[in-house]
């Protein structure tokens, strides 16, 4: 496999795909790692462009997935590592992903919330307990 190095020989080629064909080609290509995409509208603006929606649903699992990896890593939990490219996922199994994704989401928010809760009340309780300690020594004087 080459690489996109300035002194290796390249071509530039112009593909017509279906619509239907578009992501299962453009995913091929991208996991091969040999191909680079040129802009043919620069003078459209990107939120004018229809794949506009799919580009923020996958930035949105992109924030999704950094967030678990940091929570994993804080917590010290060993994980598997697939390598640099994993395989693009077909977009039936997209909108799986994005429920998922959701759901650890908001599970791993709501274990957080519930151990700060648990961190600020152990403290309460550690605090009126040295408390009473000093209460009761100094009426036992």
């Amino acid at each position: 496999m080459g690489t996109l190095l300035r002194s290796e020989s390249m071509s530039l080629c112009q593909l017509f795909l279906q619509s239907e064909a578009a992501y299962n080609c453009v995913s091929e290509l991208g996991e091969l790692g040999l191909t680079q995409f040129r802009d043919l509208n620069p003078d459209v603006n990107a939120f004018q462009r229809k794949f506009v929606n799919e580009v923020r649903r996958c930035d949105e699992m992109e924030r999704k997935l950094r967030y678990l990896e940091k929570e994993i890593k804080r917590d010290g939990i060993p994980m598997l590592d697939i390598g640099d490219n994993p395989e693009a996922p077909q977009p039936r199994e997209m909108i799986d992903l994005e429920a998922t994704f959701e759901k650890l989401e908001n599970e791993l928010k709501e274990v957080n919330t519930n151990a700060e809760a648990l961190k600020k009340t152990y403290l309460e309780l550690s605090e009126l307990r040295h408390i009473l300690k000093k209460t009761q020594q100094f009426f036992d004087e």
